[in-house]
């Protein structure tokens, strides 16, 4: 069957059509993970409790409990949907399931068995098969090219298309940005302005760090501009050691977010920047902040909690850390 792009899918999506087998693989987690969820809009809301299913396939790691996953999967979109034309089944970490590391006549009955759904679909059902790149020289594969639409996934081949997704993901939020904003992100994502056969095609995990930074300091805002983003990525040096302290104190979102991200970069751990920006809170917020210090100390808290019982990616629980922290204008000497 056919390959093609995650915006193509989401166009099918919309127009509530969709094909019965589909591979969504590629380094992009974050992407596939959310263009599997978007299948769940192919049924009305108030019935998709009956008619989208997930089942998580990273456990079937020995051929016993492949054959019980297979099963399961296969009963699941053998069911028909209940008052509504199409059910959805999302299999996700299906690579677990098409290339098994464990081989035994268990793991092989359930690869035939799972050979012939993926040959004889179910009519009302699509599958959606979330997995991380599969090796071209397995025979899964080419059975998976035959009975299934593939969807690549965080593959950006220049910067016209790195500049359309960082476009496209603004939009999502209902926010516009200047094409040179745009273009600034993907450039220094390392995106090249020509499609390149070899070689690196950019970093689309940088990039998509970068916007989400972005959108996260102009957040409130209806446009970002080119000097939104240069306040974002900025050069990378790191000035001193409470360069991120001294943005907070100033009450600089962006300035502050910029340097967490070289601070991460340079390899600080993450609990030696919360141990700063609790240092900060107690000792200089009483000053600089006196009626914010208690929801300081509270947000402090619930992150150092989040990072111990690993409640979301560290990154990204500085971040909103960082942004709580600077909200508001602060008067007061720098470190």
């Amino acid at each position: 069957m056919s390959s093609i792009t995650p915006s193509v899918v989401r166009k099918q999506i919309a127009a509530g059509t969709a094909d019965p087998v589909y591979l969504l693989q590629g380094e992009d987690d974050v992407e596939k993970s959310g263009l599997a969820g978007e299948f769940a809009e192919l049924v009305e809301e108030g019935l998709r409790a009956f008619n989208v299913e997930r089942i998580h396939a990273g456990e079937m790691t020995t051929g016993d409990k492949l054959a019980d996953g297979v099963a399961t999967i296969t009963a699941a979109v053998r069911t028909l949907p209940m008052m509504v034309p199409r059910r959805i089944v999302i299999v996700m970490r299906a690579e677990t399931l098409l290339v098994p590391k464990r081989e035994s006549e268990a793991a092989e009955r359930a690869l035939e068995e799972f050979t012939a759904l993926l040959e004889r679909p179910e009519p009302q059902t699509t599958l959606v098969l979330v997995a991380a790149p599969i090796d071209r020289r397995v025979k899964m594969w080419k059975l998976l090219q035959k009975h299934a639409t593939i969807v690549e996934c965080g593959v950006l081949e220049d910067l016209a298309a790195a500049q359309q997704w960082v476009r496209a993901r603004v939009a999502k939020e209902g926010v516009e940005i200047e094409p040179a904003a745009a273009r600034l992100l993907a450039e220094l994502a390392g995106f090249p302005a020509y499609s390149r056969d070899k070689g690196p095609k950019g970093d689309v995990a940088r990039l998509r760090g970068e916007v989400d930074r972005l959108l996260l300091y102009a957040l409130g805002e209806k446009k970002i501009t080119v000097a939104d983003a240069r306040q974002i990525v900025g050069p990378a040096v790191l000035q001193d050691d409470w360069a991120i302290a001294n943005a907070i104190e100033a009450g600089q979102a962006g300035e502050a977010l910029r340097q967490l991200a070289l601070t991460l970069e340079a390899g600080a751990p993450p609990e030696k920047i919360l141990g700063q920006l609790g240092y900060i809170v107690r000792a200089r917020f009483p000053q600089i902040a006196p009626g914010q210090v208690r929801t300081a100390i509270d947000a402090v808290f619930r992150t150092d909690l989040d990072l111990k019982r690993s409640a979301g990616d560290a990154r990204v629980l500085l971040e909103r850390l960082v942004v709580e922290l600077s909200s508001g204008k602060r008067l007061g000497r720098r470190f």
